[in-house]
């Protein structure tokens, strides 16, 4: 069954669209660019024309490749101490002169809506997509219909512990703050990089896989057991020019009993679920001065 990320996405900018009229204030997102990345252009883009539908304001700060730490730190600075910004992302990848942790630990933890700084207030909203499909898909009648009734009274974490997950993958941006999400759970996934020897018997024994790789065919049909659940973080381009996940969905789809395709499967997730963490940044920041008044 393939899922419709997009309706999941939609369900959930509804509800922040109504936050933000009770907040009687706008949200505001800085998005710092780095270089001319088409796929990072692609997914900004995709930021702020969802933010705007929603009555968010987005403020996009683009920078040559050759921009130096310099430069970034004086202008992060100058976000952080914006009381008009309460969220900053950084897109990646960044070039290779540039270093990802101390601009992430640059960010003010309050505004960091990515969930990098180690003190961030907000969870990933990679991470966040994905439970939140996982959640759509336990509660799915073809799944309640499978589920063993104990499973189901025990709620979404002892259903997610009575699965043998598998993550493919462990980057900065996909599948480690998926794993350690799962470890703040309690739930010790089986990870899989380019140094596993033999992938394909762990994915054979896997009930949930979180494929995070970015290259094509990281999953095979044959690579996979029947009735798998499969979530597709990883992207690439193809030579056509557009954007194809970790897996083919057409060589998978009578495999697996769920599937995010490419695109609307995780991607209109996981922008949701950013919008989500500045929604809360912004509730947050006018509580406090509220509270201070």
């Amino acid at each position: 069954m393939k899922i419709d990320g997009r309706k999941i996405a939609e369900k959930i900018l509804e509800e922040l669209k109504l936050k933000i009229q009770k907040l009687n204030a706008i949200p505001h997102l800085a998005i710092i660019l780095i270089g001319n990345d088409p796929a990072s252009k692609t997914y900004v883009k995709q930021k702020i024309l969802t933010a705007e539908k929603i009555g968010i304001k987005t403020s996009l700060f683009q920078y040559p490749s050759s921009v130096s730490m310099k430069d970034l730190f004086e202008h992060l600075n100058d976000l952080n101490h914006l009381n008009t910004v309460h969220g900053i992302i950084v897109q990646q990848p960044l070039p290779p002169h540039l270093n990802l942790e101390n601009i992430m630990h640059a960010i003010d933890p309050r505004k960091d809506v990515d969930g990098f700084h180690p003190n961030s207030k907000f969870q990933s909203p990679i991470a966040l997509a994905v439970f939140k499909i996982l959640g759509v898909i336990r509660a799915t009648p073809r799944m309640v219909a499978r589920q063993r009734p104990r499973l189901l009274r025990g709620g979404f974490k002892k259903w997610l512990n009575s699965q043998k997950i598998v993550v493919i993958g462990k980057g900065e941006t996909g599948g480690k703050p998926i794993i350690n999400m799962l470890k703040q759970m309690g739930i010790e996934p089986v990870v899989i990089d380019s140094k596993t020897k033999n992938p394909e018997q762990l994915t054979k024994k896997a009930d949930i896989i979180i494929s995070a790789v970015g290259k094509p065919n990281a999953i095979k049909p044959e690579m996979i057991k029947k009735g798998v659940i499969l979530i597709g973080v990883g992207l690439h381009k193809g030579n056509d020019g557009k954007l194809h996940g970790d897996y083919e969905e057409e060589k998978i789809k009578n495999i697996a009993s769920f599937y995010t395709p490419i695109p609307g499967g995780v991607g209109p997730v996981n922008v949701a679920m950013l919008l989500e963490n500045l929604v809360t940044a912004a509730e947050n920041f006018y509580l406090s001065k509220s509270t201070e008044a």
